[in-house]
């Protein structure tokens, strides 16, 4: 599986922005799909994940309310729609495939990830 995380930009705080991940593969649709972020000296850090029918999602504390997470399985795509976006947002952010075929309950673990996108830049200004 091959992902591109793709949609990063500058934005100004209270601002939108959509991140889109795109995966090659025939089997993306059975896996569950998370987005991470990380900032310079900081770990990476779970934000947003979708079990494989997008019947279950999970959001961090810190973007719950603000950011959804969905997917379109006919374009092998996972989004992040992020509003009301904060300078702390700012960070690289990273999509990846699970390692386990449709896993019931998403995880928050990055380890358990087999597959990850380039990332995509968001800076938020204040």
């Amino acid at each position: 599986v091959q992902l591109q995380a793709f949609g990063g930009g500058l934005v100004q705080a209270g601002g939108s922005l959509r991140l889109s991940c795109a995966a090659s593969g025939p089997t993306f649709s059975a896996y569950a799909v998370g987005w991470f972020r990380q900032t310079l000296g900081k770990e990476r850090e779970f934000v947003a994940a979708i079990s494989w029918s997008s019947s279950s999602t999970l959001y961090a504390d810190s973007v719950k309310g603000r950011f959804t997470i969905s997917r379109a399985n006919a374009k092998n795509t996972v989004y992040l729609q992020m509003n009301s976006l904060q300078p702390e947002d700012t960070a690289v952010y990273y999509c990846a495939v699970d390692s386990k075929i449709r896993r019931v309950v998403v995880t928050t673990t990055s380890a358990e990830y087999a597959y990850w996108g380039q990332g995509t830049q968001v800076t938020v200004s204040s």
